[in-house]
Parts: C-alpha cells; structure tokens; sequence
C-alpha cells in the first residue's frame, strides 16, 4: 500500500478546501466540427428598409445586442476549413454555414441546400441549394463555392498548412490521385450548374450526408490565395476580412478580450432582429454572477455554468437554464507515440516514423493507471459532491451516449481498485527498488511520468492534481506541468513535444454520427495519443464500408468489437462525460435548445427589454 495513508490524507484535506471555492467551469470542447440546427418554421416580422422599434408588445423587438461569455480566448482562426479549437468555433457558429443542419431528433435537414437525392447505388449525392444566398461582402453564393471549399480540404498542401479535417474528403472519388500531387483534378465534387453540386464517393457511401455537411467558405475570397498561405491570411484571422453566409458577420475585436458580431443584412432566412451578439472573454469565477447582474446574457458551450452552481443559478429570477447530456467527453490521454522533428517540420503525419513511447507502451501499465483513478469521486456519484456534483457520468467508450452505437458494456469499466492497480504494477515489474515510495521501472531506472495539461476549464484544472494523487496513491510518480495557455497548450499535443506522457483534454463531438474516425484512426490529426494500432483502423473503417455498413444492426456490432478493443489497448483513459448545463438571461426570446447547441435560428431571436 505504498505511500496510501499519507496521499490518502492529503487527498481528503485538497478536495476539503475545493469545496470552499469551486467556480463557474465545464468541460473543454477540443475539436468542435458543429453543425448548425435549423428546423423550425418561424413567423417573419423583420422589417424592410430602417429598423424600428416594434410597438406591438407580443412580436419581436428589432436591435439590441446580446453578449455571451467564454473562458478562453479564442487562438485567432476564424476559417472553418482551418479553426481547431471550440472559442474559434464560438464565433464560426454564427458566421458560416453548411449544405445541410440537424433539427432536435439529430435528423439531417436543409441548410445552404434546400434538397438532395442519392443515387441508386450510394455513390453519388447531389444538393439543390437556395438561390439568393449573398456572402456578408454581398457576393452571391453558389455550387463553385462548395466545389472550392471541400478542393482546398482535399489540396496537397492542406496538411501541411495546418488543416486537419481530411476525414471530409477522404471517402471522395479521386482523393487519393490529387492529394498526392498525381492529378490536378479533383473529381469528388462537381458543379452541375450554379445551384447544383454532385459529390461523388470512391465507394457506396453509409453516411454521404455527415461528409457533405461541412462549413463552407467563399470562392471569390481565397480563389488566389495558396491553400499553404491561407491560415495566415487576413481573410482567416481578422474582423471585416472573415466572410461567411451567416446571420451574423465578424466585424470587430479587441483580441483576448471582446469578439462582436454584427447582423448580416442580406441574410438569406431573413434578416436578423439583434444587432449584434459580442462574445466577452471572463474568468468562470466571475460568469455566473455578471448573469446574474444582466452583465452577460448567455453562459453556453463551450464552458456552460459550473455544476456546483447549478442550484443557485436556478434560482435567479432573471436565467433560464437548461441541462442535458454533452456530446463529448474529457479524457486522460497516453503519448504512446512521438512524431519526429523532421515530420513535425514537414507536417507529415507518417507513422512509420514515429517513435514509440517506453514509458508506457504496455497496455497493461495503462489498465494500471485507469484501475488508480476514482471517476465515480470525480463525478461524485456516491462520493460526495466531486468536481461535477453528480452532473454527468463516468464512460467507457469514446462514442457520445447519445448515439446508438454507445455501449457502456461492450468495454471494461474500469472502477476504482488501487489494490489492482498496484498489482497489476507488481507483476509487471514495476517496484520501489529504492524505498523512496515511488516505483522504479522492470530495469531499475527512476519512472516519471511528465503530465500537460491547459488553463481556462477550472473543473480540468482542478482534475489534474486529483489524478496525480490517485497515481501517486499506487506509488506512480508522475510531474505535473505548469498548466498552458490552450493555444500553446494545443501547438504542443500537435507538434508532439518528445517528453509529454499523459494529458488532460475535452473532445465536444460532432453530433452527424458515432463514427470515431477524425479522432481515433492512426492517421488522423486530432490522434494526440499517436495510437498506431491496425486492429483499430481495421474495425473503424470495416463500420462504414459498404454494403453491410447500411445495415445499423452491422454496424452496431462492429462498434460494440472496437469498443471493447478500445478499452483493452487504451489509448486514452476516458474519465467522465460532464453534463451540458446553459444559462441565459429571459430578455433573449426565441431561444431554442438543440442536443449539441443552444444556438440555433439566431437570425430569430430577439430582446424583450
């Protein structure tokens, strides 16, 4: 029971003195690839020409602004093709847009593309878009647009520039042949005419609406620009530059502080009734009471308001609040692999080259370490109050629960047993050799495992000393870092800083559909674990090969196998799924709560002042 009495003690006296000051935080949404709901029929009462101030109390008022808070600022992407993170996403929701959108049973519905139909044989589909639809620069929207967006995805130089949403663009007929510079067309994807565009797949395709459905960006703008030059572009980065079709455009920023939308006049489902939405970067100690103060309007994803406050929030006269499960999970991740400084260089993600992390490439030292941490005392389910006070849960596969393919018993659970874990060390070899209470590695050398992890989600901040007393409780001696700016923090995990092990990171997931590549294949960019495992591309990709995968109950059993794999090799150690908990002032009317997002139809909301 190496060092557990006195960890033990430690541990009690630090979550005693957390109970006294836990803030306003939730959990991080790394990559956030958002579709934008739009299936409600509203009532047009905007006016034509100069804004006025409705006289009839029961409508909704024009103007007014409304302002939301985040913790993180965003890093400065606002080109959907290249953002990363969930702040840039904040700003991106409501200035561009997708063919299609999800209304609240996660159905695919029009969006950009009033309609589409398949081919017989599932490897065609072609998109009728709305006509009339004017980029906030004025310009028209059209097929060529989609055709430029989903080629510069495809463009030789596109990875190497920073972009990591090729899972879009992969399954297109003729990917391969252009990415590799062996053809200078792209087939995938073909304007009919100006409002008709025909994505073709390699293969019958189970999903071809999840792949078609991305954000799109303006031909005229970035037609000149090298897609190498485009992430430092102004088009990409700054107010007034950054065009899209949404109801709002990005007009101005102080950078770090305040990010403000203005309404887009032309917008093609009317025009908006607020002026503006402004984003305000504050600390999560300070977001519930400003909400209560009127000071902000909003408290939403990526963020919400701390579980802790839940009760008291709830009771402010003037918020509405709404709770439901997250798409998404935080994870304790493993480096198992390193890139080399040459691939880093070279923006290659080659896993021939990569360099396998000793430390802890058995996965029976990873089973070790999941069986040593308490997720039911994080959460606080039967523990007390924990970080999220029973607001969430622990989970056992990378899948959101939401889907149909989640089996919480197709992986092992694994539950607190430190009487495991430190046996399961023991056998493996890994003893305190030296009686300083830390274990020494099966060849006697000091075993330190260095840990990352980012500022700005206070509840993931508070987890990561939680989970070094855990490991330090079975005698794993483990270097937690100064936490990061999450820029830095997301530059590091990319680049694969040769000394990282273990790291803390939140995935918000995309709600189209389980599928776990784009996270979890070998060469996927968001795979900060350099997980190099066949057996797990072999079932991800063998759940979306036709023609079994258009049967969901194949599919279904696929994913229960790669689960229980998941779970086995584990890559990543999945701690908890923290609920969604959003709050809003009740002067925005016309708010509209979605599964994945509160934000939808803002073109139609209004306040009532």
């Amino acid at each position: 029971m190496l060092k557990r009495y006195r960890s033990s003690l430690f541990l009690l006296i630090f979550v005693l003195m957390f109970g006294l000051v836990l803030v306003a935080c939730n959990a991080e949404n790394g990559d956030k690839d958002s579709e934008k709901p739009d299936d409600a029929e509203t009532e047009d009462t905007s006016t034509d020409g100069e804004d006025e101030e409705a006289t009839d109390d029961d409508g909704p008022k024009e103007g007014g602004t409304v302002t939301g808070a985040m913790h993180t600022a965003p890093a400065g992407m606002f080109n959907p093709i290249f953002y990363e993170e969930a702040y840039e996403a904040n700003i991106l929701d409501f200035t561009h847009e997708g063919l299609t959108s999800q209304n609240e049973k996660l159905e695919f519905i029009p969006g950009l593309a009033k309609e589409w139909k398949t081919n017989d044989d599932q490897t065609e589909i072609t998109f009728t878009l709305e006509e009339g639809v004017k980029w906030h620069d004025g310009e028209e929207f059209t097929a060529h647009d989609v055709v430029y967006t989903y080629t510069a995805i495809a463009d030789p130089d596109y990875v190497s520039a920073g972009g990591v949403r090729t899972n879009y663009v992969e399954p297109l007929l003729g990917y391969e042949d252009y990415v590799s510079g062996e053809s200078d067309e792209f087939p995938g994807v073909v304007a009919d005419s100006d409002y008709q565009v025909t994505f073709k797949f390699a293969e019958p395709n189970v999903m071809p609406l999840y792949y078609t459905g991305f954000p799109i960006i303006p031909e005229h703008i970035f037609k000149d620009i090298p897609v190498a030059d485009i992430p430092a572009a102004v088009e990409s980065t700054q107010p007034g530059k950054v065009i899209g079709t949404g109801p709002f455009k990005f007009s101005d920023m102080i950078e770090r502080e305040q990010y403000t939308l203005e309404r887009h006049d032309e917008y093609w489902q009317d025009k908006p009734h607020l002026d503006k939405i402004v984003w305000k970067i504050v600390q999560q100690s300070v977001m519930t009471g400003l909400l209560e103060k009127g000071e902000i309007d909003f408290i939403a994803a990526p963020g919400g308001i701390n579980p802790a406050d839940y009760d008291m929030v709830n009771d402010y006269d003037n918020v509405k609040i709404a709770e439901q499960a997250d798409f998404g999970y935080q994870l304790l991740g493993f480096k198992m692999n390193h890139r080399t400084a040459e691939d880093v260089a070279g923006g290659v993600i080659e896993p021939d080259n990569w360099v396998p992390n000793k430390k802890i490439a058995d996965p029976k030292v990873r089973q070790a370490i999941a069986w040593a941490i308490d997720r039911e005392g994080l959460v606080g389910k039967g523990h007390g109050e924990g970080l999220l006070h029973g607001r969430g849960q622990p989970i056992n596969s990378p899948i959101a629960v939401q889907f149909w393919a989640y089996d919480e018993n197709a992986g092992t659970n694994y539950t607190y047993d430190p009487d495991k874990a430190e046996e399961m060390l023991d056998e493996l070899g890994y003893v305190d050799k030296d009686g300083d209470g830390y274990r020494e590695d099966p060849d006697g050398n000091e075993w330190v495992l260095n840990m990352e992890y980012p500022v700005g989600n206070e509840i993931r901040e508070r987890s990561a000393p939680l989970v070094v007393k855990y490991l330090d409780d079975v005698g794993i001696k483990v270097d937690l870092r100064q936490p990061k700016d999450m820029s830095v923090y997301v530059d590091g995990l990319t680049k694969d800083n040769s000394d990282w092990d273990l790291y803390l990171i939140g995935w918000n997931l995309g709600s189209a559909d389980p599928d776990p590549l784009g996270l979890w294949g070998i060469k996927d960019a968001y795979n900060f674990s350099r997980w190099n495992n066949p057996k797990s591309d072999e079932l991800l990709y063998k759940a979306i090969k036709a023609p079994e995968a258009f049967d969901q109950d194949y599919r279904t059993e696929v994913y229960q196998e790669w689960q229980k794999y998941f779970s086995e090799d584990l890559p990543a150690f999945l701690l908890y799924a923290q609920n969604s908990i959003w709050a809003y002032n009740d002067r925005i009317q016309n708010v509209q709560i979605l599964p994945q997002t509160m934000y939808r139809d803002s073109h139609t909301w209004w306040v009532n002042d």
